[in-house]
């Protein structure tokens, strides 16, 4: 099964993508990408912002490559080493949250989570989308301006500062409802799996 989980999900794609995410921080993640407002001014972001969907496609190209066969037959159910592969994606983008910041590593959290119920719903492509769709969204519509300054609304979790508790919380709570949702597998995990 560990030949499986190297060979045909390719799991190891995930640690090469967290060290190029903290690459494109460190280089450029400080550049400023022009983003468009609903308030009729124009915004903007840091490019470090999208960096999580880096890890997001990473993984949904990972969760997306099986072999029915095989997954049929085996002793241990794929699932359970996708959502430990999960966790461990978690764990590691925390550690490069260390480097890069850890709103970087709680919306890596936060968008992985999206992307497994996205794919629950749909398919790996669609949840991948998702996750920069709501990226999007949260900057053209979660911005708010009191008195000039810029702020976030009340739902734009990725924009919250890094030491937001509510935030953390949150995220943290999806992404444990998005681990069981993903381990209960009743057959549509993917569009293979239909």
């Amino acid at each position: 099964m560990n030949r499986y989980v190297i060979a045909v999900r390719r799991w190891w794609t995930v640690p090469m993508t967290l060290v190029s995410l903290v690459l494109v921080c460190g280089t450029v993640g400080t550049s400023m990408v022009p983003v468009p407002s609903l308030t009729g001014s124009m915004g903007g972001a840091q490019l470090a912002y999208f960096t999580p969907v880096l890890i997001v496609v990473a993984v949904m190209y990972c969760m997306e490559r099986r072999l029915q066969q095989a997954e049929s037959t085996a002793v241990v159910p794929i699932r359970l080493f996708d959502c430990a592969a999960l966790a461990l994606t978690a764990l590691l983008a925390h550690v490069a949250g260390l480097v890069v910041g850890m709103d970087v590593a709680r919306n890596i959290m936060l968008l992985l989570a999206l992307a497994v119920v996205a794919r629950r719903l749909a398919n790996e492509a669609t949840a991948a989308a998702a996750g920069l769709l709501f990226l999007i969204l949260n900057l053209i519509l979660g911005r708010a301006y009191d008195a000039g300054h810029g702020a976030h609304t009340w739902w734009a979790i990725a924009l919250y500062p890094a030491d937001s508790t509510g935030a953390w919380l949150f995220t943290v709570l999806l992404f444990a409802l998005a681990l069981v949702l993903s381990g209960l597998g009743n057959g549509r995990g993917s569009a293979h799996a239909r």
